[in-house]
């Protein structure tokens, strides 16, 4: 065999055998080391139906598990106008409020998105393999681009951005909202596309969704809706920095009914029954404790009203205080998210070598392009 023939058939055989490694890696069941990842924007403060939906379910998991990750995502935040100083305000808030909360830096990586470029990096890889006719069926992208004339490209492609945020650490769960769950399909679609095409990289992350009642706290001004930062009215909400004498206002101008007798039926009096959750939430009562003793007691709602401000005032002060108590210390709070960087950036700039050099926009040490 000549020179020229016996090199030919050696790169055939070079590239049957990438192949047939490609496929197989495909194909293969890969266990995927279990982590936990969520994020949260720093836009408004941190109100009870994130405190007893998301944040407290983070606390509970970073104390069974050893692997968590909480980002605080600043550049979701950015797709819609912010203004820099308010906003580098309410990362410190936003930061102080986790740590507040149970967030505990020693057992829960922390950090600032925007500090890991690796996100946005694998994001434009990601960008490459969706389409914009999928992002644009997504519904959070919908309600929002209703009420604007202009629609930043930033508020079209950020489901993307949050994939590449599950994906860059290889999550292989998400706690996650009810409405948030067609984002994570994205992340899963997204996941599936890459590991077919390139090759088994990232895991396939499975929503974790609370199933119980915390996870949908209604507004108090309409206990049709959940209750949400962007609601316009403060009174929607009570925020873990309001003081007793705002919790105790709010809470009597919530929206009730005309029946004065307390008791859960959440279908047909949703504003009492949001009451009692967020009082059996705090306190650990049980629905018929929360509704024996509210009868015994010759309790209308007006009365219940001043029971559940009671609870939610005694269960968010000491929370409250040791927001300020962080707030005054804000160089505590830089070191956390610093050594939170390191450790988010060590692993996401793995992900990210691997995805280059299987994408082919990295060389490996054959082509003398060394991969950190």
């Amino acid at each position: 065999m000549s020179i020229g023939g016996y090199r030919l058939l050696k790169n055939i055989n070079k590239i049957f055998i990438s192949q047939t490694i490609r496929k197989a890696s495909t194909k293969a069941e890969v266990n995927f080391q279990k982590r936990i990842f969520s994020g949260i924007q720093p836009t408004g403060g941190v109100h009870l139906g994130n405190y007893l939906g998301a944040i407290l379910n983070w606390v509970k998991i970073q104390n069974e598990h050893s692997n968590i990750t909480l980002s605080i995502v600043d550049l979701h935040s950015i797709t819609l106008p912010q203004e820099s100083e308010i906003l580098k305000k309410r990362i410190l808030e936003m930061t102080a409020t986790l740590l507040a909360c149970g967030i505990d830096p020693d057992k829960s990586t922390l950090f600032l998105q925007s500090t890991v470029p690796q996100h946005t990096q694998l994001c434009w890889q990601l960008s490459c393999l969706t389409t914009m006719a999928r992002l644009a069926h997504l519904p959070q992208y919908k309600e929002k681009s209703e009420k604007l004339k202009d629609i930043p490209l930033g508020l079209f492609i950020y489901p993307v951005l949050q994939a590449a945020d599950i994906l860059v650490h290889k999550a292989t769960h998400v706690p996650v909202g009810e409405d948030q769950a067609q984002q994570i399909q994205l992340a899963q679609h997204l996941a599936k596309i890459f590991n077919t095409k390139y090759g088994t990289t990232f895991p396939i992350p499975h929503a974790i969704i609370a199933d119980d009642t915390s996870s949908r706290i209604r507004n108090l001004r309409n206990p049709t809706k959940k209750m949400s930062k962007s609601e316009p009215d403060p009174k929607s909400r009570i925020q873990l920095s309001d003081t007793s004498d705002a919790i105790l206002e709010k809470v009597k101008k919530a929206v009730t009914d005309f029946t004065s007798e307390v008791y859960y039926d959440a279908e047909n009096r949703p504003g009492v029954s949001n009451l009692m959750v967020i009082h059996s939430m705090l306190t650990g009562l049980s629905m018929e404790e929360i509704y024996q003793d509210a009868n015994s007691k010759k309790l209308d709602t007006g009365k219940y009203k001043l029971v559940v401000a009671e609870a939610v005032a005694n269960h968010l002060a000491p929370i409250r205080e040791k927001i300020n108590n962080y707030l005054s210390r804000p160089q505590y709070i830089y070191d956390i998210l610093e050594e939170g960087r390191i450790h988010a950036t060590e692993v996401a700039q793995k992900t990210l070598d691997e995805v280059n050099l299987k994408v082919g926009t990295i060389l490996n040490t054959e082509n003398n392009f060394v991969v950190s």
